[in-house]
């Protein structure tokens, strides 16, 4: 009788940025389906996207539609990759046809980050000088700083993480404001002078988790993804989402979410601002946890009849303009 042996399951390929932060994510990615699963092969495919070769321009002025997914999603449908791992902020919540949102990832702290050069070491955001100048990269971070603090001097700021921070120690900037989840990913959480409080700067949606996206009717690849799904993160990101996707607001416009789950109740905070800081629309949802996107819309619409059409409105004016 001729015996025959199995061949080894195929290697999975996992799509990725080639910046720092993601590839470190990444890594990340692919050691917890390596302890899940440790007779597969998992590899990393880095690919260079249109986000990261624009270095020197404001992302508010360039679009945000895929800019940081669009590569990885080709090589999705095309095969050169199983599935994808994006910071999920960065991922539009209207996938392209034939691809989905295939799991979310346990979060770290979604907040935002005051980073502050040595002369500041003695002040929080609300005691920065008049005049102080502070960097941002992100609209949704410009516009409610300047509702908070309008005695403050608001600057662009690009490049990844270390560029920043040189651009601070070098004096350009008084302060500059990061991800806390970026930071301590990077192993640079000692420069996290002060985490704000989402009074203050209420974070981008799906801010501090990773979206893995994948090939709708990849059943193998779904599979090996729900093993390494955090559902409350889940279903926090679901209403962020879908409050977004109602708003029709991309990752460079002023919308900041806050959400929290007790037992079986999610509580959505949402807000949308003008670029100028002078108005500032805000709600509150609650609901069931398996109701996550209905909360979403829900809040979404509440906005819109206080006022965020108009804002929004205004804003995608703005930005057309440059």
């Amino acid at each position: 009788m001729t015996s025959t042996v199995s061949s080894p399951p195929r290697p999975i390929r996992i799509g990725t940025r080639k910046s720092k932060l993601a590839m470190v994510q990444t890594e990340w990615v692919q050691q917890q389906f390596q302890k899940q699963f440790p007779n597969r092969r998992f590899e990393i495919e880095a690919m260079r996207t249109q986000g990261d070769k624009i270095q020197d321009v404001a992302l508010s002025k360039i679009g945000d539609k895929g800019l940081f997914t669009k590569e990885l999603e080709l090589g999705l449908v095309n095969q050169q990759v199983d599935l994808a791992v994006h910071s999920l902020k960065d991922l539009p919540t209207q996938l392209p046809e034939g691809l989905m949102l295939g799991c979310v990832t346990e979060r770290e702290n979604p907040a935002d980050a005051l980073v502050v050069h040595e002369k500041n070491q003695d002040k929080q955001i609300e005691t920065l000088p008049e005049g102080a100048v502070v960097g941002t990269s992100s609209l949704r971070r410009l516009a409610q700083l300047r509702y908070h603090f309008p005695h403050l001097v608001f600057k662009d700021v690009r490049g990844n993480l270390n560029t920043r921070i040189s651009k601070l120690d070098a004096g350009d900037y008084d302060a500059i404001v990061l991800a806390v989840a970026g930071l301590q990913r990077l192993g640079m959480g000692d420069h996290i002078h002060q985490a704000l409080p989402g009074e203050v700067s209420m974070h981008a949606v799906g801010q501090g988790a990773l979206g893995l996206e994948c090939r709708e009717g990849d059943t193998e690849i779904q599979e090996l993804l729900k093993a390494i799904e955090h559902p409350q993160t889940r279903d926090r990101t679901l209403a962020e989402r879908a409050f977004l996707r109602q708003l029709e607001g991309g990752c460079q416009v002023p919308i900041g979410v806050n959400t929290s789950v007790e037992g079986e109740t999610l509580t959505l905070i949402g807000m949308v601002a003008s670029l100028d800081g002078k108005r500032l629309v805000k709600d509150t949802v609650s609901g069931n946890t398996r109701d996550a996107e209905k909360i979403g819309y829900e809040l979404a619409v509440r906005l819109r009849e206080q006022g965020a059409t108009e804002i929004l409105e205004e804003i995608f004016a703005e930005i057309e303009r440059g």
